[in-house]
């Protein structure tokens, strides 16, 4: 399968499955979040304490599993993670790029100054995936 249909499969969707490798090799799996940006790069909001974050800074590969609705055709993104830093004040770049995140898969906030609050709180970082394969099964 061409990167270029599976991301443009990823683009129509905003849940997936993040895979990312635990210490013993197996994966460790993850719901997500995420969009497709103009750069190619898969973005999905994460926060600093959970398994999916110590993972990808300990190796950084990565796969992200989407379905079509009627679960019949898929694609699986492989590719390596890069981590921003964590929000650490209120509007700062990392925030500003959640809040782009959060744009592209809903829309404007009602109170992006309580947002970014939260963001700080929940100690949110991105996770940006860099597709390097694709595989799964489309329609004609």
């Amino acid at each position: 399968m061409e990167l270029d249909a599976a991301l443009a499969f990823a683009r129509d969707h905003h849940w997936g499955i993040l895979a990312t490798l635990k210490r013993d090799g197996r994966p460790q799996l993850s719901n997500v979040g995420y969009a497709v940006g103009d750069d190619g790069l898969i973005r999905i909001s994460i926060t600093a304490p959970r398994a999916k974050t110590a993972n990808a800074r300990r190796d950084p590969r990565v796969s992200l599993h989407i379905n079509r609705d009627d679960f019949w055709a898929y694609v699986v993104i492989d590719g390596s993670a890069e981590l921003s830093p964590v929000s650490a004040e209120p509007g700062d770049a990392t925030g500003q790029e959640l809040a782009d995140l959060y744009r592209a898969q809903a829309g404007e906030h009602d109170d992006w100054d309580d947002y970014f609050r939260a963001m700080v709180a929940d100690q949110r970082l991105v996770l940006r995936i860099r597709p390097e394969h694709a595989y799964g099964m489309l329609p004609d």
